[in-house]
Formats: C-alpha cells, structure tokens, sequence
C-alpha cells in the first residue's frame, strides 16, 4: 500500500533536541567549539601565532620573473601552412597551435623534416630547426632584442 511503502533514503540524525543525544550533543563541553557557528580552520591554533608565519622565510624564487614559453614544433607548422606562407605569433594562434596567452613568448622546435619554403617570425628557434628551414630555402626572423 502507498502509506506503507519503505522510505526511500536515511533520515539525518537531527542532535541537540531532547533524547539521548540532549545537553551538549556529543560536542564537549563548554569552549569554542562547543558553541553553535564553531568553523575554525585546519591551520587555526587558538589565536598563537601560526606554524606558517613562525618558521623563517629565506632564499629566492625566481617564478614570479620567468619568461612563459609556447612551444610549437616544426613539423606542426610544415603540416597546416602552404609553401612560402609566412609564419608569425598570429597566425599559429589561428592555426590553433599555441594558446596565445598574453606576455607568452613562442619557441619552435625541430621534429620531422621541412621541404616548404617558409618565412618564420618567432622569439626563440632551436638550431636544428633553424637549419632545416634555411636548407628548404626559408628564412627565420628573431622577434628578441636580445637574441
């Protein structure tokens, strides 16, 4: 019969109203977590000065400044760009081979062989993929002051 069909899921156990679990509900007694609202943090130790802040900060990281560097390889671009296309940060971004994040920098590596003739516009080359390009009758053009 409907009325006295089996309940579908557990009921949660509702403490602190009376019964056997009455009077502090299985929290202790007295003190801050005793109270209703008790949220405390893991790393929270009663208001002492935490573990994190007490041990000493040394040395250097050097994260904050590094250079975040897209990697592409040359077999990629020999892939999706025709002969005597000219390759630049734009266009890979297009082509859906680097993300094109702001302040990135673009590398291309050598993998596979290269028999198009390709102007490449990047900020880093390795030497290897600069070779086959020149060889195909490409030219590579460094974007970095530096380099």
């Amino acid at each position: 019969m409907l009325h006295n069909l089996p309940s579908a899921g557990k009921n949660r156990k509702r403490i602190g109203r009376g019964g056997s679990r009455g009077g502090t509900s299985g929290r202790g007694n007295k003190g801050q977590k005793g109270r209703s609202g008790a949220n405390l943090g893991i790393l929270f130790e009663g208001g002492q000065m935490p573990l994190t802040r007490r041990i000493p900060k040394r040395g250097f990281n050097n994260t904050r400044f590094q250079e975040e560097i897209e990697i592409v390889q040359l077999a990629d671009i020999h892939e999706i760009f025709e002969n005597d296309a000219v390759v630049t940060r734009e266009s890979l971004i297009e082509a859906g081979l680097i993300r094109g994040r702001k302040g990135s920098l673009v590398k291309v590596l050598s993998s596979g062989t290269v028999d198009k003739k390709l102007t490449l516009h990047t900020d880093f080359i390795s030497k290897s993929a600069q070779g086959q390009i020149a060889q195909a009758g490409g030219s590579v053009h460094i974007n970095r002051a530096d380099k």
